[in-house]
Parts: structure tokens; sequence; C-alpha cells
């Protein structure tokens, strides 16, 4: 049985944590247990249970192609890298990461007491996480990373999910005619549709949803709801996101009953 959250800040980013520990701890207090879980908010994990072979682990799990299964560059410059990262949050940038293996090193990480499942330990990150598709041998951008800690990746709530066609047929426009990519502030400026941009003031709002479904999980073993507009829908594209997590009613007729 769940006793408690742990809600993990990622202050280089938009989320507000405090906001969604408010709504989740709402959540569960609608749930027919006889105890809600406590929610408390945590400053950075990786600031606060920073082991010393972190850094390295950081640099094994990074995707070197989007269709290389094998990752990992522990070079002395890329450790030193990742190094900086963990000091500095706001320098790090452009780097995909195997979730998996973030996942395996923050879980050793954990405190020794709080590492059963009476526990659950989200952490929100500034970091792009993915993971292997083996269904089409390619990396696949998540904003979430189901299990023990649970991880949200901030960066894929805007990367991950596709965004319109009209966006793609824009970039590849733009690909024929100059030769080059354009820069993606350009053509989310161009091209019309909702979906999420990075430092996107309804961040915090779509975050919720994606936290609710890690403690889902821990507690049911259910990962996703088929409703797409439920809370505990696993958009995949922008559209899908801004339906179940911005839009509606919030949750199906099934979950409404137990987080209303």
């Amino acid at each position: 049985m769940l006793e408690r959250v742990r809600l993990y800040r990622a202050p280089s980013t938009v989320a507000d944590v405090d906001e969604i520990a408010d709504w989740v701890t709402e959540r569960l207090a609608s749930t027919s247990d006889d105890r809600t879980p406590e929610v408390t908010v945590e400053t950075r994990f990786l600031e606060t249970h920073r082991t010393p072979a972190l850094a390295e682990r950081f640099a094994a799990a990074r995707v070197r192609s989007p269709y290389d299964r094998e990752t990992g560059n522990t070079m002395v410059g890329t450790v030193r890298y990742e190094e900086r990262a963990l000091e500095e949050p706001e320098r790090e940038g452009g780097v995909l990461y195997d979730g998996e293996k973030i996942q395996r090193a923050l879980n050793a990480a954990l405190p020794t007491e709080e590492t059963d499942l009476s526990t659950a330990h989200v952490i929100v990150l500034d970091r792009a996480l993915g993971t292997w598709g083996r269904h089409d041998g390619r990396w696949h951008k998540r904003v979430n990373v189901l299990g023990q800690p649970a991880l949200i990746s901030v960066p894929g709530l805007y990367e991950a999910p596709a965004k319109p066609e009209a966006y793609y047929k824009a970039k590849q426009k733009h690909a024929m005619l100059a030769g080059d990519a354009p820069p993606r502030e350009v053509l989310e400026n161009q091209v019309e549709g909702d979906f999420l941009v990075e430092n996107d003031p309804r961040t915090t709002d779509a975050l919720k949803g994606y936290v609710l479904q890690a403690l889902h999980y821990l507690e049911t073993g259910s990962a996703f709801c088929d409703d797409d507009g439920c809370r505990l829908y696993n958009a995949h594209q922008h559209e899908e996101l801004v339906t179940a997590q911005l839009q509606g009613t919030q949750f199906c007729s099934e979950h409404a009953a137990r987080y209303r």
C-alpha cells in the first residue's frame, strides 16, 4: 500500500512541482482507501541524492544515434560534461538518455529505507529520456518512465509526442528550399496547431496527469487508460496530449470514480 509520495523539483524548468503536489494530493484523497498517502515536495534529486558514480552512469546512458541500440560514451570529456551538468543543470541540453538506464542509476541512489513500494519517488527531470522500440528498431522519446523511481521528463513533454502533420510538411519544405533544417522555434511560430513548446505556460497542468500515471501504476500495476479523454491516457501525438491533459472532464468514468 502506498504510504507516501515524494515529488522532486526540477528548478531549471518551468514545472511548478508544488502545484502538481497539491493536485495529486486531492486526487489521492478521493480514493476509497482509508489512509491518504502523504505527499511531500523535495528539492532536486540530482543534487540531494547524488552518488560518486552518477556522472559516469549518465554518460553510459547517452543514446548514440536514433537507430543504435548500444548506448554510452564514458570518455573522460563526456564524464566531465555530465559532472558539470549535475552541478549546473541549465548548461545541459541536446542529449537523449536511455530512460531505463537512468532509472536504474537513480534507484541505486534512493535512501535504503525508502526503496520499497510504500514510498513512491517521482523525479521531475530536465533531461530528455527515451526507450528502445523493439518493434521498429529505434529510440523513442518519452514523457515518463514508470517504475521506482518514476521519471518525468519535462523536455519529453515538448518533444516526445508527434506534432501536427503541417509541422513536418513545413520542415520538409524548408529543407528543400534552404538545404538545411530550420530552427525549431521558427517552425513553431509558422505552423498553426495546438501543441506544447519549450517553457510552455501549460507545462505544469499537462504534467499533473503524467505524475498521476506513475502513482497509478505503482498502486494498481496498470499503466495507462485506453480512453483518449482521460488523464491516464498515453498520448502519442500532441493533439492527443492536449485533449487528455488540458481539455475535457479529466477522467473517464472508471477513473473518475477513483480520482473524482
